[in-house]
C-alpha cells in the first residue's frame, strides 16, 4: 500500500510527469478509495473559490481549434487568465487529441495554485485512455480523489472502458468492486461496455451473464446489445442464429438501426453470403440510414477475402465520396491483395484519389503502409516511418502503432505468398534452390519481426502502453517467423502484466505452435482458453482438429 497511501494522503501530491509506474490503486484494495473519500484534504466549492483568479476573461463562441490557438500554454501578455478559460480549453484540447497540450494546462494551473474542474479531469482520463496511456489515466483519477472529488457513475464508467480496452479483465472488475463499495450503481453504459468487451474477447459465458443481469435489473436490451449478440453468433459459427435474432427484433417491433445492420452485414461477409450484404446495404440506405466507417470496412474487408479486388476498390472508391476517411486496417487487406498481384500502378491511383479529395494526413499513413509493402520499400525501418509521420503531422497513437506493427507481421506473410506463387516453383525445380530459397524466406521473416518488436520499442518509448491487440500482433509476428518461444514469451508477459488474454491470443498462439510443428501442444492451448473463460471460435476449433488429426497419424512410440 506504500504508494497508494502516499499517493492519497501525502501532504503534497507528486506531479503526473513524476508518477509513471506507479502501482495501480485497483490492483492493491478495491475498498481504499471508499475510506480515501472519508478525507478530504479541501472542500471543493471553498477551494475553488478561494484559489480562483479574480480577473475574468470573457468566453466567446470558439470552436476546438480557435479556443486552443486563442490561449496559448505562455501568454505573453502577463495576464493570468481565469479557471472557467483554463477547463474550457482543457476539454478542448482532449477533443481535438492534443493530450499533451491539456496535460501542460493542467501543470500550469497547479502552479498557479488551482486545478481543473471534475469534467477537465474526465474528459482527460478519456483522452490518455484514447491514446493508451492508461497509467497516467488512474494518475489522474487518483489526483481526482485526493482532491477531494466524488466521483459518479459517469468518470468509473469512461476509467472501466479505458482498463478494458488495454484488457486488463482483472482491475476492471476491482473498479465494479470499488463502485458496489461505494454505493455507485451500474447504469445501462456500464453493462454496455462489460458486453463488448466480453464479445470481442469471445467470452460466451460471461456475455450472457452480463445480459442476464442487465434483464433482472430491468435495463432494455439496445440495438448496441442485440448487435453484439449477434456478433457472438457470428463468430461462434452460429450465423444463420444471428440472422434469426433480427426476425426477432421485427416481431418485437424494434427497428434496425446501424448497429444491427452492421453486425448483420459483417456475419454475411463472414460466410460468403455477399449478395445478402450488399442487399441489406441497399436496404438500409433506402430507410435513410447512412452507412458508417465500419459498414463500408465490412463490405471491404470481405469482398478482398472473396477475391472481388474490383468490387471492394468500388466500394473503396464510393465511400470516399461520400466524405469517409479510409480505415488504415482496411487499407492493409487492399494492399496485401493488389501487391499479390502486382497491381501497384492501382495503388498508386487511389493515393492520387485520396490527395485530391483532400485526405492529407490520411494518405501519409496509406504511403508509409505501401511502402512497408512496397517491392522497393523505403521504410523498411520502424522508426523511420514514425518519424515519416509525425513530420505530416501526424499524432502517434496506439491505434497507429498496432496498424503500422501489424502491416510489418503480414509483410512476411504476403511476400512469401507471392515468392512462392511466382518464383519458387521454378527455383525448386533446380536442385539445392529449395532449401537456399527457405534461408532467404527464414531471413526476410526475421527482419520483419524485429522490426515489429521495434515498433512496441517506439511505442513505449512515447509513453503509450501495449493493449492486448498489440501483443497479439506481436504473437502473429514471431509465429509467421517460426519463432514459437518468443510467442509464448509474449503470452506469459500478457499474464503477468495482469491482461486477460482474450480468443485471438490463444488462436494466434495455436497458430505459432502449428507453423512450429509442435503439434502436440496446441490441445494444451486450446483447453487453456476454455478454462480462461474464452468460448473458442471457428479457427481455433480447426486449428485444434488438425493437430489431433497430425497426432493420430504419428506412429506411437512405446
Amino acid at each position: 500500500m506504500g504508494m497508494e497511501m502516499q499517493t492519497v494522503f501525502c501532504p503534497e501530491l507528486p506531479s503526473l510527469s513524476s508518477i509513471r509506474g506507479f502501482r495501480s490503486l485497483f490492483l492493491s484494495c478495491p475498498g481504499c478509495i471508499k475510506r480515501h473519500m472519508k478525507y478530504r484534504s479541501f472542500g471543493s466549492s471553498n477551494f475553488w473559490m478561494k484559489n480562483k483568479v479574480v480577473k475574468e476573461v470573457p468566453l466567446r463562441a470558439f470552436d476546438d481549434k480557435s479556443l486552443i490557438a486563442g490561449y496559448p500554454i505562455d501568454r505573453e501578455d502577463g495576464e493570468e487568465r481565469s479557471g472557467e478559460v483554463f477547463n474550457h480549453t482543457i476539454c478542448s484540447c482532449c477533443r481535438a487529441g492534443d493530450v499533451d497540450r491539456a496535460m501542460a494546462l493542467i501543470s500550469q494551473m497547479e502552479a498557479l495554485g488551482s486545478h481543473p474542474n471534475l469534467l477537465s479531469y474526465t474528459h482527460l482520463i478519456e483522452a490518455l485512455g484514447s491514446v493508451g496511456r492508461t497509467s497516467e489515466a488512474e494518475a489522474i483519477f487518483q489526483e481526482i480523489v485526493f482532491y477531494g472529488f466524488k466521483p459518479r457513475v459517469k468518470i468509473y464508467n469512461v476509467l472501466l472502458r479505458v482498463f478494458l480496452k488495454k484488457g486488463l479483465l482483472g482491475v476492471s472488475i476491482k473498479i465494479l468492486e470499488v463502485m458496489g463499495n461505494l454505493g455507485i450503481h451500474r447504469n445501462q453504459e456500464t453493462y454496455e461496455a462489460l458486453v463488448d468487451y466480453y464479445v470481442s474477447a469471445g467470452r460466451l459465458e460471461d456475455t450472457w451473464k452480463i445480459i442476464n443481469e442487465m434483464r433482472s435489473e430491468r435495463f432494455q436490451l439496445s440495438s448496441f446489445v442485440y448487435s453484439k449478440v449477434i456478433g457472438l453468433y457470428r463468430d461462434n459459427g452460429m450465423w444463420k442464429k444471428a440472422v434469426g435474432i433480427v426476425e426477432e427484433l421485427r416481431e418485437m417491433g424494434m427497428s434496425l438501426d446501424k448497429q444491427i445492420c452492421n453486425s448483420i452485414i459483417d456475419t454475411f461477409g463472414k460466410y460468403g453470403e455477399l449478395e445478402e450484404a450488399l442487399e441489406i446495404f441497399e436496404k438500409m440506405q433506402q430507410q435513410g440510414i447512412r452507412p458508417d466507417i465500419t459498414t463500408w470496412n465490412s463490405l471491404i474487408r470481405w469482398h478482398c477475402k472473396a477475391g472481388d479486388l474490383s468490387k471492394a476498390l468500388e466500394l473503396f472508391t464510393e465511400m470516399q465520396e461520400q466524405g469517409l476517411y479510409p480505415d488504415p486496417k482496411i487499407f492493409i487487406t487492399i494492399i496485401s491483395r493488389l501487391g499479390e498481384q502486382g497491381k501497384w500502378d492501382v495503388i498508386k491511383k487511389n493515393f492520387e484519389a485520396m490527395k485530391y479529395r483532400g485526405h492529407t494526413k490520411s494518405s501519409a499513413i496509406y504511403l508509409v503502409l505501401v511502402d512497408i509493402y512496397g517491392q522497393y520499400g523505403r521504410f523498411q525501418d520502424a522508426e523511420e516511418c514514425v518519424c515519416a509521420l509525425k513530420a505530416e503531422g501526424v499524432q502517434v497513437s496506439a491505434s497507429l502503432f498496432c496498424i503500422l506493427a501489424n502491416a510489418y507481421a503480414q509483410q512476411s506473410v504476403s511476400y512469401i505468398q507471392v515468392s512462392w506463387r511466382v518464383t519458387d516453383r521454378i527455383l525448386c525445380q533446380v536442385k539445392g534452390k529449395k532449401n537456399q530459397d527457405k534461408t532467404r524466406h527464414e531471413q526476410y521473416d526475421k527482419g520483419f519481426c524485429e522490426q515489429t518488436l521495434k515498433v512496441l520499442q517506439l511505442m513505449e518509448a512515447e509513453g503509450i502502453e501495449p493493449n492486448i491487440i498489440m501483443l497479439n500482433v506481436l504473437i502473429n509476428a514471431f509465429g509467421v517467423a517460426g519463432r514459437h518461444m518468443e510467442a509464448l514469451s509474449v503470452y506469459d508477459h500478457i499474464k503477468a502484466s495482469g491482461i486477460s488474454p482474450d480468443v485471438v491470443t490463444y488462436s494466434t498462439l495455436m497458430k505459432a505452435y502449428i507453423r512450429a510443428k509442435k503439434f502436440d501442444e496446441v490441445p494444451a492451448i486450446y483447453k487453456e482458453m476454455e478454462y480462461a473463460g474464452c468460448t473458442p471460435d471457428r479457427k481455433a476449433r480447426e486449428m485444434l482438429e488438425v493437430a489431433l488429426m497430425v497426432l493420430e497419424q504419428r506412429p506411437y512410440k512405446y
